[in-house]
């Protein structure tokens, strides 16, 4: 009988209730300020992370999980009999991280001959962030619950990354001026100007769809970029970070709009609020092949 292990790294943003309902093994990005070293969800939890964002004059640095890390995570997993692995990790364009993974499956096969045909290992390139993945892992320890094969799950998993799209806008260019994303002097006058940047996330790259005058335009903007993308009657969530209130604008607009509401929410973690800032909101959905 199989036995399925879902590993994930903390930029999928998968809540600690779900980390633990569904027995998904989270490892966590260590995040550098200053001088001192901090672990994503054990150190601080989203809340405390915001406010330390805030007080900091530089710029965090987060840093990749090695593939010794990953290694000894399969060694651990191999050892307690489970047959499979499903790692799905952070944008292989934004981090090393799933390179990592794939050159750690391969030292372990090679120290592990016997363990082919016995014990799989499934990297999947989440190709994006937040709950754009995360959604996918979520989604596939539900369906192992249900003795769905590994290979139909990681092909269920495969097809929506491959498909997911996010649109998001942050709501100042602070941070993103902070660690280079935007240059300062263009940031200084989108802040002049009222200027907020709606963000489309996927197939790896992070381009600016369009910009909007004023925060009041943000919810209404990214509601209509998503109806022209999204396949009808399919799940989507929402994005958001310390701000409930523009997470539950954005909810309400999208479920007035297709007529159901979204099936998640991912408030976003350290490795997306450096960059973003804290304040953010936006839709994560399967989009129309064009």
């Amino acid at each position: 009988m199989a036995k399925i292990k879902f590993l994930t790294d903390s930029a999928s943003d998968i809540t600690e209730e779900l980390e633990k309902k569904l027995d998904i093994q989270i490892m966590n990005f260590k995040v550098a300020m200053g001088d001192d070293s901090y672990t994503s969800r054990i150190d601080f939890d989203n809340e405390k992370f915001y406010k330390m964002l805030d007080d900091f004059d530089g710029i965090p640095v987060t840093s990749q999980i090695t593939a010794f890390e990953y290694q000894e995570t399969f060694e651990k997993l191999y050892s307690e009999g489970y047959t499979d692995v499903i790692n799905t990790t952070i944008n292989s364009k934004g981090s090393a991280t799933y390179n990592n993974a794939v050159m750690a499956a391969e030292e372990f096969y090679s120290a592990h001959p016997e363990a082919k045909g016995k014990f799989t290992i499934y990297n999947i390139d989440g190709e994006s962030y937040s709950g754009a993945y995360g959604y996918a892992v979520v989604q596939g320890a539900m369906k192992a619950t249900k003795d769905v094969p590994a290979a139909d799950i990681v092909a269920f998993m495969e097809d929506w990354i491959k498909n997911c799209v996010i649109f998001f806008a942050p709501y100042t260019l602070k941070y993103a001026k902070k660690s280079g994303r935007i240059p300062s002097a263009a940031a200084f006058v989108g802040e002049v100007m009222g200027l907020r940047p709606i963000m489309r996330i996927h197939d790896h790259a992070i381009v600016t769809e369009t910009k909007v005058r004023g925060d009041k335009a943000i919810v209404p903007k990214i509601l209509d970029l998503t109806v022209k993308e999204m396949i009808p009657q399919t799940p989507y969530c929402i994005v958001y970070g310390n701000d409930e209130s523009v997470r539950d604008e954005m909810a309400q607009a999208m479920t007035k709009k297709v007529g159901y509401p979204p099936v998640e929410c991912f408030q976003i973690g350290a490795a997306i609020a450096i960059n973003a800032g804290p304040k953010v909101t936006g839709v994560i959905f399967k989009a129309q092949n064009k």
